[in-house]
C-alpha cells in the first residue's frame, strides 16, 4: 500500500455483509499500479444505517463508493442525481461525487455482460431466465435487452416489494429494445421449467446461496439443466455455489459472480479516476 497522505482521496464499499469482499484489493493494488493518490475501504452498513452514513460521507467530501446488497435501491432516496442507465434500471452500485453532487450510477450490468463474453457466450438473439429483481438482477436485465438478448424470463417471489419497479423496466425496455421481457413468479415450476428449457443462460441474481447460507439454492428439480444451457451465479463467496455445483453436474457450463465484480468494479474505478483498470493485472495480483 502506498503511503497515506493529507491529500488521500477516499473510496469505499457500503454493505452488509462487506468482510468478505475482494473489492478493496482490486482497487488498491490499480491505485497503486497507476500512481493515484486514492484509498478504498469497506464500512459495514446496512438500509437502517444508510442515510446517516451517507451524510457522513458527504461531510468527508469523499470521491466516491459502491454499493451492494442490501444498499443498491434506498441509496436512490440519498443522492442528487441519477445517470441514465441507473434511472432506467432503479438502483445504484456506484457513485460519483461531483463537485459536491453525489451522482448514482449503475455498472453491475455492464460488467455481469462482460463475464458473459468471458465466457464465450453469445447471448445475441437468445433466451435468457433470470432468478431475482434487485438492484442486480434488474441491471443485469436492462443491459441483457440493450446488449440484444431476445427474450428474458424473469422469476420472483410474488409478494416482492420490487415487483412494481421491475414492471416498470419491464415497460421501458419493451419501449426501447426489441426484447421481450416475461415475469413470472418464482413458485411456478413449470413456468420455471419451460423457460429454462427455451434459454441459453440460467443467472441466479439472488443473495440465495451465499455464505454462511451455502446449502440453499432456488433450484431443486435438476431435471430443468440441459447440457445447451449454461448457468450464472452473481455469488462468489462460496466460490461454487450449490446452484453452480448442480448445473456442472448435469453437464453445464457455470461460472460465479467473480469476473462480473472485477468489470464492474473497472467500471467504477473509470468513472471515479478517469483512468482505466489493469484489469490484466488485477487478475494476476488476486489469484496470488
Amino acid at each position: 500500500m502506498p503511503a497515506i497522505t493529507g491529500k488521500t482521496k477516499l473510496t469505499g464499499l457500503l454493505g452488509y455483509p462487506v468482510s468478505h469482499s475482494i473489492s478493496p484489493l482490486m482497487h488498491n493494488f490499480s491505485f497503486q499500479k497507476l500512481g493515484l493518490d486514492y484509498v478504498y475501504l469497506c464500512f459495514q452498513i446496512n438500509e437502517q444505517t444508510l442515510e446517516e452514513a451517507v451524510k457522513g460521507l458527504r461531510v468527508l467530501d469523499v470521491k466516491g463508493f459502491n454499493l451492494t446488497m442490501p444498499n443498491k435501491n434506498k441509496i436512490l432516496s440519498y443522492l442528487d442525481a441519477l445517470s441514465p442507465a441507473a434511472r432506467l434500471i432503479g438502483a445504484v452500485n456506484t457513485v460519483e461525487n461531483k463537485n459536491g453532487v453525489f451522482v448514482g450510477h449503475n455498472t453491475d450490468g455492464i460488467g455481469f455482460m462482460q463475464s458473459v463474453k468471458e465466457q464465450n457466450i453469445d447471448m445475441k438473439n437468445q433466451t435468457m431466465t433470470l432468478l431475482g429483481i434487485g438492484g442486480a438482477a434488474t441491471a443485469i436485465c436492462a443491459q441483457a435487452a440493450l446488449d440484444g438478448v431476445n427474450t428474458i424470463h424473469i422469476f420472483s417471489r410474488p409478494n416482492s416489494s420490487h415487483l412494481p419497479r421491475i414492471k416498470a423496466l419491464q415497460e421501458n425496455l419493451e419501449k426501447e429494445t426489441s426484447c421481450k421481457i416475461y415475469i413470472h413468479s418464482l413458485f411456478d415450476t413449470q413456468d420455471l421449467k419451460s423457460a429454462v428449457k427455451d434459454s441459453r443462460l440460467l443467472v441466479n441474481a439472488t443473495s440465495v446461496g451465499m455464505s454462511p447460507h451455502t446449502d440453499d439454492c432456488l433450484i431443486e428439480d435438476t431435471s430443468i439443466f440441459h447440457t445447451h444451457l449454461a448457468v450464472a451465479d452473481i455469488i462468489y463467496n462460496p466460490w461454487e455455489t450449490t446452484l453452480l455445483a448442480k448445473a456442472k453436474a448435469e453437464g453445464c457450463k457455470a461460472f460465479n459472480g467473480y469476473s462480473m465484480l472485477l468489470y464492474q468494479g473497472a467500471e467504477a474505478f473509470r468513472i471515479w479516476t478517469g483512468k482505466e483498470m489493469p484489469i490484466t493485472l488485477v487478475k494476476e495480483h488476486l489469484k496470488q
